[in-house]
C-alpha cells in the first residue's frame, strides 16, 4: 500500500475551543505576516471574533493551515450584499505543509461549513498568483482586480 492512498498525514475541522483559535492565528502569523509581511493590525480584524474559523492540524498537532468563513452581516460587504453568500477569507497554508492538498482540504472544509450554515454559494478574494488554484476547485472569478494589503487581488465565486 502506498503512502498516498491512506489518509492525509492532517484533520480538518472547524475550530472549537480556544487552541484551534490560537492554531489558527499562529498560521496566518506565520504566512501573512512573517512570510508575505502583511502589518499585523491589517491581518487581525473585527470580523475574527464571529467567523467560523476553520484548521487542518499535522499527525503530531501542529497546525499546518487555517481558513475563515464570514456569513450573515459580516459577509454582506464582501459579497456585494447578495443573500446567501458566505466570504471564505485568510486562507493560509505553512510552508513546510505546501503540496500535501491542505489547501484543497481546507477550502471543502470552508463550503462544508457554509453549507451547514444554508448558504448557497461562497465568494473569495484571491491573491491573483492563486487564481489557477482556486479556478481548478471550481470558483470563477469577476470584477477588476484590487490591492488589498499592498497585494493584487480578484474576486471569486463557486456556487454550492
Amino acid at each position: 500500500m502506498s503512502p498516498s492512498s491512506g489518509p492525509p498525514p492532517y484533520v480538518v475541522r472547524v475550530a472549537e475551543d480556544l487552541a484551534d483559535r490560537a492554531a489558527c492565528f499562529a498560521v496566518r502569523k506565520e504566512v501573512f505576516v512573517v512570510e508575505q509581511q502583511v502589518p499585523e493590525d491589517l491581518e487581525y480584524d473585527a470580523y475574527d471574533a464571529g467567523a467560523v474559523h476553520v484548521v487542518a492540524v499535522g499527525e503530531d498537532g501542529l497546525p499546518l493551515g487555517a481558513g475563515r468563513l464570514l456569513h450573515g452581516e459580516a459577509a454582506v460587504a464582501k459579497t456585494g450584499g447578495v443573500a446567501g453568500v458566505g466570504s471564505l477569507g485568510r486562507l493560509a497554508v505553512v510552508r513546510a505543509a505546501r503540496g500535501l492538498g491542505v489547501g484543497v482540504a481546507l477550502v471543502r472544509g470552508i463550503e462544508d461549513a457554509a453549507r451547514a450554515r444554508g448558504l448557497t454559494a461562497v465568494d473569495l478574494h484571491a491573491q491573483t498568483h492563486a487564481l489557477g488554484f482556486y479556478e481548478r476547485l471550481g470558483y470563477v472569478a469577476y470584477g477588476p482586480e484590487f490591492p488589498d494589503a499592498g497585494i493584487s487581488h480578484r474576486a471569486m465565486r463557486r456556487s454550492l
